[in-house]
């Protein structure tokens, strides 16, 4: 027998009575389609409880966790893109621009900071996917090489983040020329003698990938990340046969040696402090 009967059909409720549940209160995951609280998925990085599957995260929540205090200075965040090729497809790529940094609030693909990690003072710089597909152009190759420069001519180790979709196809040579400037710069880091720690997270492809990257003295992944330099079907199609699956994920890079670690994001400031103690000594 039921505890409760309704005894009158076709109760209804006001809309003055009806408590409206917020937008983008609730979070489906991607793999398992479980549900959570967006404040308890925030709380946890962006790694969804459970499941452990890795939303994407910008610069700045990057910077706010990997941080002492979450405390850091940003620089160069008044360089700009310029459309010196007068590109367009769909649209201009001026409008592009204007729209990304209205979208996203930032100037650029990448933000570069200064701070400490674990008492260790780092020269950090991360990517946005937000900002047209955190495609490496001139600004975002100017800025990493900026935060690499700051990093051997003040003595710190340094930290990047990619996120990418690769060169910034709008900027045609301009960008595929970042490649060779950053990893110059690198070959001056490594004289001084100074670590890079390269964090390799979902996406990670085309230039980026090509070079400051994969350049590091340890290569951090997040877990599933996809990481490579042509997407999967590209490579498929030129080869003509199909690759393993899951060939371009983070779990089978570190198995062929291609990546040194695989880190879930809640214990990635642990992992580098642990790293900066040893190689800091």
């Amino acid at each position: 027998m039921p505890w409760f009967r309704r005894e009158k059909a076709g109760i209804r409720t006001t809309r003055e009575e009806q408590n409206e549940m917020p937008e983008g209160q609730w979070v489906k995951c991607p793999e398992t389609g479980e549900i959570t609280n967006r404040r308890e998925l925030e709380e946890n990085l962006l790694v969804f409880p459970g499941s452990g599957y890795h939303f994407g995260m910008d610069s700045h929540q990057y910077f706010g966790f990997l941080f002492d205090d979450g405390d850091y200075d940003l620089h160069d965040t008044d360089l700009r893109s310029v459309d010196a090729l007068n590109f367009e497809d769909r649209k201009p790529y001026s409008q592009r621009l204007e729209s990304a940094v209205e979208e996203t609030g930032q100037n650029e693909a990448v933000q570069a900071a200064t701070g400490s990690v674990g008492g260790h003072p780092v020269s950090m710089a991360g990517m946005d996917f937000s900002f047209i597909g955190g495609s490496m152009g001139s600004v975002v190759g100017e800025t990493v090489a900026r935060a690499i420069k700051r990093a051997y001519t003040e003595g710190m180790p340094l930290i990047t983040i990619a996120q990418s979709g690769g060169a910034r196809m709008m900027e045609g040579a301009l960008s595929l020329m970042q490649m060779a400037k950053t990893s110059a710069h690198l070959t001056r880091l490594d004289e001084a003698g100074l670590p890079f720690i390269s964090i390799l997270t979902h996406p990670t492809t085309g230039g980026v990938t090509a070079s400051f990257a994969m350049l590091g003295d340890i290569h951090i992944a997040e877990p599933d990340a996809l990481i490579g330099f042509a997407g999967p079907r590209v490579i498929r199609e030129t080869i003509g046969s199909d690759l393993p699956e899951g060939f371009q994920k983070s779990e089978f890079l570190q198995e062929h040696g291609f990546v040194d670690m695989v880190v879930d994001r809640r214990r990635l400031r642990r992992r580098i402090i642990r790293l900066l103690n040893l190689l800091m000594e």
